[in-house]
């Protein structure tokens, strides 16, 4: 809405513009039936004989005009065009907007229709179903996890086979539809700058790697103290709380030795945003898509 005195000047200036177009209409109707004693001309000259006249619109050019002041005021009346004022029909751009979206699904229910009630490991066979579901994550999931589906640092990779929540059909089903949040705690002030190296080294021995500094065997100390609770006294992970698997050197946030000390001294948290608002339906297409694109498992190695 706008203020009362941008609506006054809107107002304002629509109804000048309006009455100064017929203003203009009408003098140049005058000057049509004047009669013309002499040559009427502007005064411009060139090339000593060429003279440029001053004759009024053809007559049909002139009822142009009339007809669009005619359109504009029956148009002004009809829709919001006059500030605040909402026209007599009551169109607004957002009831266009939900008439548009609501054709729109009725149109889509009757393709979802055969594709409801089915189970997304059934649906992933299935080429149609697989399809709109690749179309639905284009729209909802691309702009995290990525157009192919292998995300990026902070957003999971689809297609490696590696799940924080559980890879299970009716898991993912419910990743998609509730979302998860993934919280892991800061450890700096508990460990100390030594204490975070040590850590860090053992954690990188874990997924077959060493470490150029930290003492290995204090970092297993700190991992069964701190760690273990969360991913497990053989560091395989939790899904039910999507703790990670730190042996399987897949890392979300990167597994360098700066960046797995750096998530060991001050966390993550990670969300994925809740989906129901799309139905049953779709969910379900969204998780056949993601079985889909997820069967064959990709090394994601660092150095």
């Amino acid at each position: 809405m706008l203020s009362s005195a941008m609506n006054l000047f809107v107002v304002a200036l629509t109804v000048l513009n309006t009455a100064a177009a017929v203003w203009l209409l009408v003098w140049m109707r005058k000057r049509r039936g004047e009669s013309r004693r002499t040559e009427d001309t502007t005064g411009h000259v060139w090339d000593a004989d060429l003279r440029e006249y001053n004759n009024p619109l053809p007559r049909w050019w002139l009822w142009l005009f009339v007809l669009s002041v005619l359109f504009a005021v029956v148009y002004a009346v009809l829709y919001p065009t006059l500030g605040n004022y909402q026209g007599t029909l009551g169109w607004t751009q957002i009831k266009q907007w939900e008439q548009m979206q609501a054709e729109q699904e009725k149109q889509a229910r009757v393709i979802l229709a055969k594709f409801a009630n089915r189970e997304p490991e059934d649906l992933a066979k299935d080429e149609q179903a697989v399809a709109i579901g690749r179309n639905l994550f284009a729209n909802h999931c691309a702009a995290c996890h990525g157009s192919d589906g292998r995300g990026g640092s902070g957003f999971p990779n689809l297609t490696d086979g590696d799940w924080l929540w559980g890879g299970e059909p009716t898991l993912i089903q419910t990743s998609i539809a509730y979302g998860r949040m993934g919280v892991m705690a800061p450890w700096a002030e508990v460990l100390g700058e030594q204490g975070l190296d040590d850590a860090a080294a053992y954690v990188m021995l874990l997924s077959g790697r060493k470490a150029l500094k930290g003492d290995v065997a204090a970092g297993q100390q700190h991992f069964a103290q701190f760690c273990a609770a969360c991913h497990g006294a053989d560091a395989k992970g939790i899904t039910a709380i999507g703790a990670p698997n730190l042996t399987d050197n897949i890392w979300l946030h990167g597994g360098s030795m700066e960046a797995i000390r750096y998530t060991i001294a001050n966390g993550r948290q990670n969300l994925m945003p809740v989906q129901e608002h799309l139905g049953d339906t779709r969910i379900r297409l969204l998780a056949a898509y993601v079985i889909s694109i997820g069967a064959t498992r990709v090394a994601q190695l660092e150095p």
